[in-house]
């Protein structure tokens, strides 16, 4: 795909922000990208692995889910379930060739979701990504009440009521491990102190041999510093693979 300017709009007919990566000649694959929670499109570790992703033939599309970034909507609405239909509202506009979606912490949650029902996906990689999400509300949030306090005392984060519901709700999305048919790749640092490297250790089993782990030494939850590189590169040389050998 060598261009897009299309307006993406979800299901509530919030504007998505985005930003398109195209590839210089003939793309070998089309990749979405996803973020964390009270994360955007902008974060520096989307915007290197958008341009490294570039760099190896590939268009990339990197947004921001609804109530987030410059997308449309309430940050208080936004939670798993709601980011699940973001999702799938990028995928109607992009069409049905097979997309690999990229998330990273809560968006890779969101991603294991759209994936074990979604076809449209065609390979899956979750960066640092969140799978026992009872477990992350109650450990990150757990002394705060909702409604009242924010994330990680970001004023414009509001920690609501909504957010944390839909947490518990899911429990972990560990249960649709074995849902998933496709390439799976899941990069995690080892010092990761937000999403511990076990939410990634505890997948590989339940994917019936298709999930991959790569584990970065030292690397925290957003591979800051040299884990950048790191991270950029297991990603593009799975990629090339996996995805479009």
């Amino acid at each position: 795909m060598q261009s897009f300017s299309e307006i993406i709009r979800n299901r509530h007919g919030e504007r998505l922000d985005y930003a398109f990566h195209p590839t210089q000649g003939e793309a070998r694959g089309l990749v979405i990208l996803g973020h964390g929670v009270t994360g955007n499109k902008d974060r520096p570790l989307l915007i290197a692995l958008a341009e490294a992703l570039e760099a190896s033939g590939f268009s990339v599309l990197r947004f921001s889910f609804s109530g987030n970034g410059l997308s449309e909507g309430h940050f208080v609405d936004s939670c798993i379930t709601k980011e699940v239909e973001d999702l799938g509202s990028v995928l109607d506009v992009l069409g049905r060739q097979p997309i690999t979606y990229m998330g990273h912490s809560m968006g890779a949650a969101v991603g294991v979701l759209r994936a074990a029902m979604d076809p449209r996906i065609g390979a899956l990689v979750s960066l640092a990504g969140m799978v026992d999400t009872a477990g992350f509300a109650s450990r990150e949030f757990g002394d705060q009440i909702p409604n009242q306090g924010c994330m990680w005392e970001k004023s414009d984060c509001p920690l609501s009521s909504r957010y944390m519901n839909d947490l518990t709700a899911i429990g972990s999305v560990a249960s649709h491990a074995s849902s998933i048919k496709i390439p799976w790749l899941l990069v995690h640092g080892t010092e990761d102190d937000v999403v511990p490297l076990e939410d990634s250790l505890t997948m590989e089993p339940l994917a019936k041999s298709v999930a991959e782990i790569h584990a970065i030494d030292g690397a925290d939850h957003v591979f800051d510093g040299a884990a950048t590189g790191q991270m950029c590169r297991a990603v593009t040389e799975w990629m090339a693979r996996k995805v479009a050998p």
